[in-house]
């Protein structure tokens, strides 16, 4: 199958591939380490009852394929867990089961997901607005005050740590000038004016640093792009400056963009664990950190490794968007 549609299914192809290396590594990692695997998969507080049935469950007297396998099982097709009295089913796709809250691993992280994708999503939107935006303005003005400011200004947002950013701005927007209350998660479904306003100091939090590492991509990608020589026949040919910068310039300076940001976004969904604890939002990151037994750290670093992979796939389409000579390679 050629064209777009082969295309986006090889890179499908290659996403599902990924996932499956991924879901073996971090089997291998955490339940292959040396150890009492059952008393660390069910945690400190378990008794000696309670950890001789985990290791049934998990089946440690069956070979290391034959665990992986039915682990992989339970995400595909779900599978049953005895609780002691009864026995409960866990659907597709199942994590596991977290003995520390009697919980299953699909359901801590759905619950902690909205909160997450809110922070990552809104932060994701500002950085590019604002990191393109500058760097794109950077480019065009170069060599004059406008680029020298600007570059100061992404150069000390590279250079000042999110927590700062956000105490500064919690002191300053919520403290002083009281502009804002202090943010506290409201689900968009319960008053999305309410979940907007409480989530914009963690998204600026997020996006100021962000912004600035893409501010300075885009100006090196732009400046890049303007040296070409089909910029130079446009100019030739009398087409405007800011059609040059907006239309054909800042196209062909899209491909690194998009792949930092796939990167960005991936990463961030369990990655921003700085600004959930600093602003109390009960998100995957703040939860892989508190998290006390094993199934619920596999099963966040699953979910992780998804959001990556997803991220870096529609990266791979949306280059294919940009530039339809990828199609070709």
């Amino acid at each position: 199958m050629t064209g777009f549609t082969g295309f986006a299914l090889r890179r499908a192809a290659g996403a599902i591939v990924t996932l499956l290396a991924i879901s073996v590594i971090v089997y291998v990692v955490f339940y292959a380490t040396p150890g009492n695997v059952a008393q660390i998969t069910c945690g400190p507080r378990c008794s000696p009852e309670q950890v001789h049935q985990v290791a049934r469950q998990l089946r440690l007297d069956d070979p290391l394929y034959l665990r992986y396998w039915h682990f992989l099982q339970g995400i595909v097709a779900g599978r049953d867990y005895s609780t002691g009295t009864s026995v409960e089913h866990c659907p597709a796709p199942c994590l596991g089961l977290s003995y520390h809250s009697d919980q299953q691993v699909t359901q801590i992280i759905l619950g902690k997901l909205p909160v997450s994708l809110s922070l990552v999503l809104g932060a994701m939107v500002l950085w590019l607005l604002l990191g393109v935006g500058t760097g794109v303005l950077s480019a065009w003005r170069r060599g004059r005050p406008t680029e020298r400011a600007l570059t100061g200004v992404t150069l000390a947002g590279v250079a000042t740590p999110s927590f700062v950013i956000g105490l500064v701005l919690m002191i300053v927007v919520c403290g002083q000038l009281e502009l804002l209350p202090f943010p506290e998660y409201v689900p968009l479904s319960d008053d999305p004016e309410q979940w907007m306003w409480n989530l914009l100091l963690p998204w600026l939090t997020l996006a100021l640093g962000e912004a600035a590492y893409f501010a300075r991509l885009t100006r090196a990608s732009m400046l890049e792009t303007l040296a070409e020589d089909h910029i130079r026949t446009f100019r030739a040919y009398g087409v405007g400056e800011r059609s040059i910068v907006g239309r054909h310039a800042l196209r062909g300076a899209l491909a690194p963009i998009i792949a930092l940001n796939a990167n960005d976004v991936g990463a961030a969904v369990g990655g921003a664990v700085l600004t959930e604890t600093l602003f109390g939002l009960p998100g995957i990151g703040q939860e892989l950190v508190h998290a006390v037994d094993l199934p619920v750290v596999v099963g966040m670093v699953l979910v992780i490794g998804f959001f990556v992979v997803l991220a870096n796939a529609v990266a791979d389409v949306l280059y294919a968007v940009a530039d339809r000579r990828v199609v070709l390679t």
